[in-house]
């Protein structure tokens, strides 16, 4: 089933790999050998080396800033940034390109794209993600953040959760409520909102492995224009929806190169652990490779499907379920490889806590203790495994739905 890329997808892939050759020193050896102090900048300024060249969102039309190529095209790219040691654009571009960009293009309208979309590809605005609440849980339906639409601005209320990277966002995308008497999973609404603003508190959440990637946002009366809704009002759940299939599904076709070079450093670490000879550890390691063929061929199919225009769909849940319940096993392999050595840390903590380290990253105890606990904590963020195998038995297979009690008025839930 591997795929038979076009000669012009090849030879585009072959002029990648001399923009990168003549972007890179001779020696060179990964972003994830870079330390912690130089390795926010040193990605900022690859973002904007790539934009200059013309290789961020190159699936996107022209008129709005993308180069209109294709899918195939953005995955050889991205195989090609992963394959030179190189991150894929900043720790915030999954939420401003891949999320929001992608979400705007297909339910925004034609003002917004033109106002958004230019200042987004420039890193002029940065985009977090405001779905999470306290009381919601795994349910987003239960939301409680309110907005009131007072003339012709929408004031804000509530709080969220959970949000990575806001610290480092002046925008959020933020899920509110804005009918309290329809269904709970009606009268939401879409906003785009400034962060950078007397009515928003940001306070990071200090996180198991030191660092405050996740973030509460406050909102008290918190403004923004009524033409910032994206979406109809009170229809937010479907444009809430099509944003997540983005982002399970957007990364799809390309995961598979991020996890094969962290595999490579794992086989390389039970090497240096003298365990390579252990018939338990290459079973496992075996395992682990024939799971990652697997993640490239769903990323293919995944490919496939957006090759002929299509949405990424509820199959995007396969995608994310697959991935982090290989990344569980992966960790914990390294765990045991690394034995009482990992009592011990190292070397720093993964600058990339979303699946695998930076490439090229080092066999410092730090950076696979780093992984190991992100890797428990991605079977629950966006969207809890147990939501994912709903996703797949009810809108794939065709099952039934659950029973759901829920179906009511959102006041009637008693979560106002």
């Amino acid at each position: 089933m591997e795929p038979v890329f076009t000669p012009e997808v090849e030879e585009y892939r072959l002029q990648v790999r001399q923009f990168l050759a003549d972007l890179l020193p001779p020696d060179w050896h990964g972003s994830g050998r870079l330390a912690d102090e130089d390795y926010t900048a040193f990605s900022q300024d690859l973002r904007k080396k790539l934009y200059a060249g013309g290789y961020l969102a190159i699936n996107w039309p022209k008129k709005y800033g993308g180069q209109g190529l294709t899918l195939a095209h953005q995955v050889v790219l991205a195989e090609e940034l992963t394959r030179a040691g190189l991150p894929n654009g900043t720790d915030n571009d999954v939420f401003s390109i891949q999320m929001f960009g992608n979400t705007l293009l297909a339910f925004g309208t034609e003002e917004q794209k033109q106002r958004f979309i230019p200042r987004l590809l420039r890193g002029d605005d940065v985009w977090c993600q405001g779905y999470s609440e306290p009381r919601a849980g795994s349910d987003l339906g239960n939301i409680g953040t309110k907005a009131v639409l007072e003339d012709g601005t929408w004031r804000i209320n509530g709080q969220k959760i959970w949000t990575s990277e806001a610290q480092n966002a002046n925008w959020i995308f933020v899920l509110v409520r804005t009918d309290t008497d329809a269904p709970k999973h009606k009268g939401l609404t879409l906003l785009a909102c400034p962060i950078d603003q007397p009515g928003v508190e940001v306070r990071p959440i200090r996180q198991l492995n030191g660092r405050s990637g996740f973030n509460e946002v406050f909102f008290t009366d918190a403004l923004t224009p009524e033409d910032n809704t994206i979406g109809l009002v009170n229809q937010g759940w479907k444009v809430a929806m099509g944003l997540l299939e983005f982002e399970r599904g957007g990364a799809a076709a390309i995961l598979a190169a991020r996890f094969e070079e962290e595999l490579s450093r794992l086989i390389e670490l039970a090497r240096r652990q003298g365990k390579i000879e252990d018939s338990a550890v290459r079973r496992k390691l075996a395992w682990c490779k024939g799971r990652v063929i697997g993640m490239r061929l769903l990323g293919y199919k995944a490919l496939t499907r957006g090759l002929t225009g299509a949405a990424p769909g509820p199959e995007s849940a396969l995608t994310k379920l697959y991935w982090t319940e290989y990344h569980r096993v992966v960790t914990e392999l390294s765990m045991e490889l690394l034995g009482d050595d990992a009592l011990v840390l190292t070397g720093r903590f993964p600058t990339i806590i979303d699946g695998p380290d930076a490439p090229g990253s080092t066999q410092d105890t730090a950076t696979w203790v780093g992984a190991f606990l992100s890797g428990r904590a991605s079977t629950i963020y966006a969207g809890t495994n147990q939501i994912q195998r709903n996703l797949l038995a009810e809108r794939v297979l065709g099952m039934p739905r659950e029973p759901r009690s829920d179906s009511g008025a959102w006041n009637a839930q008693g979560k106002s």
